[in-house]
């Protein structure tokens, strides 16, 4: 490794590590390659489960970029490493149930025109279902659940709903976030960051939405999704 990734913060760590396994493997998954389908199938049956929980996917995620030393030599502290081990989990997870049975790409990396956030996806769905006060409880609901556990299951319940509307979300945004919400204030933080990204959104032209104009960004800048902890 270069001293350049050893000096990354956990969170990006965590989000470079989501990305970088879900890229190939769902590329060879619309391709129908056996294995990515039997992976999708694995890590799928651990949504919704801790990690500990099953043992059938020890091994299936490489996440030996998590346990790298920092700028200054020292080695990750058991925290940080478990709550990273934790979000990856969950996002990969979550990403698995998203893609079962799509054959467009449920993972897409945010863009300013394309934006890949939990927010805007949410309004997205709002739009297309016609169906605002019901999916805006469930988001409602995201937002204050009192731990991971609780709070991935509310996730899993909004993506059965994005996977029937072909809706993607960029999971390794997504388990960046999953990571700063485990730390104190961290909560707050990521709430402010989906709901920012919920009301900048705008409907492309011809969509059934009052919205004009090109999407808002979704993307929270490093202030709002780093922490002091998380190295």
């Amino acid at each position: 490794m270069t001293t350049a990734t050893h000096a990354k913060p956990m969170a990006d760590r965590v989000r470079d590590l989501v990305a970088d396994t879900i890229g190939p493997l769902q590329h060879e998954l619309l391709r129908d390659g056996p294995k990515a389908v039997a992976t999708l199938a694995r890590l799928r049956r651990g949504a919704g489960k801790q990690p500990h929980q099953v043992p059938d996917l020890l091994g299936l995620i490489d996440t030996e970029p998590l346990y790298d030393t920092t700028a200054d030599g020292r080695l990750p502290g058991e925290q940080p490493l478990t709550r990273a081990e934790d979000a990856v989990h969950v996002a990969m997870t979550l990403w698995a149930v998203h893609q079962q049975s799509r054959s467009t790409e449920m993972h897409r990396p945010h863009r300013t025109d394309a934006p890949g956030g939990l927010g805007a996806a949410v309004r997205r769905l709002m739009i297309e279902r016609d169906a605002g006060d019901a999916v805006l409880k469930r988001f409602v609901r995201i937002g204050t659940a009192p731990d991971l556990p609780t709070l991935a299951q509310r996730l899993r319940e909004i993506i059965v709903l994005l996977r029937e509307e072909d809706i993607p979300l960029d999971y390794a945004l997504l388990a960046r976030q999953l990571y700063q919400w485990q730390w104190p204030q961290g909560p707050e933080t990521v709430r402010r960051a989906w709901g920012r990204s919920f009301h900048a959104y705008r409907a492309p032209k011809g969509d059934r939405s009052t919205g004009t104009g090109a999407p808002g960004t979704d993307a929270p800048s490093d202030s709002d999704t780093t922490s002091k902890d998380d190295s």
